[in-house]
C-alpha cells in the first residue's frame, strides 16, 4: 500500500466529506489519549521505529514516516483521521499532537527503542508525553 498525504490525493480523486458528518473536535490530551488506546489494544505487536530521526536534515525528518510504526496506528483510525491528522509522517504527527519534536523523537526514534518495539512500550513514552510531570516514573529522569 502507497501512502499519500490527502492534499496528493485531491489530484487523483474528488475527496469530500459529506455536510452532516463533522470533524470531532479533540483536546490535544484527547488526541494522545486516543493514541494509547488505540496502541494498547495490542500491547504486544512490534512496531517499527524511525531511523535516526536526530540525524536527519528538517525537511527529510518531517517527511519521515515508516510502515508499521506507531504513527501507523494513529493514522489508522478514522477518528484521528476525521479530527486532522493528515499522515502518518513525523512532521504531521507533531502538528496534530501539538507536541514537540523532541518528544515525538522520544517515543518514535531507533535511538531509545532499536529497529522496532512494542506497542505497550509506545504507549507508555505517550503517556510520558502526556503528562511531563510523569517523565521521572517512566524513564528515572528528570526533564
Amino acid at each position: 500500500m502507497e501512502h499519500r498525504p490527502l492534499s496528493e490525493l485531491s489530484h487523483v480523486a474528488d475527496l469530500q466529506v459529506p455536510d452532516d458528518v463533522k470533524a470531532p473536535v479533540l483536546s490535544k490530551r484527547e488526541r494522545l489519549d486516543r493514541w494509547i488506546e488505540l496502541l494498547e489494544r495490542a500491547p504486544d505487536r512490534e512496531l517499527k521505529t524511525l531511523d535516526e530521526i536526530e540525524w536527519k536534515p528538517r525537511a527529510q525528518r518531517l517527511a519521515l514516516r515508516a510502515d508499521g510504526s506507531a504513527l501507523t496506528v494513529a493514522y489508522a483510525d478514522p477518528v484521528l483521521r476525521r479530527a486532522g491528522l493528515r499522515s502518518d509522517t513525523f512532521g504531521d504527527a507533531v502538528d496534530f499532537f501539538q507536541i514537540s519534536e523532541h518528544d515525538a523523537h522520544i517515543v518514535l526514534c531507533s535511538c531509545h527503542g532499536g529497529e522496532a518495539m512494542r506497542a505497550d512500550e509506545a504507549a507508555r513514552r505517550v503517556r510520558g508525553i502526556r503528562s511531563p510531570s510523569l517523565w521521572a516514573l517512566y524513564f528515572g529522569w528528570f526533564r
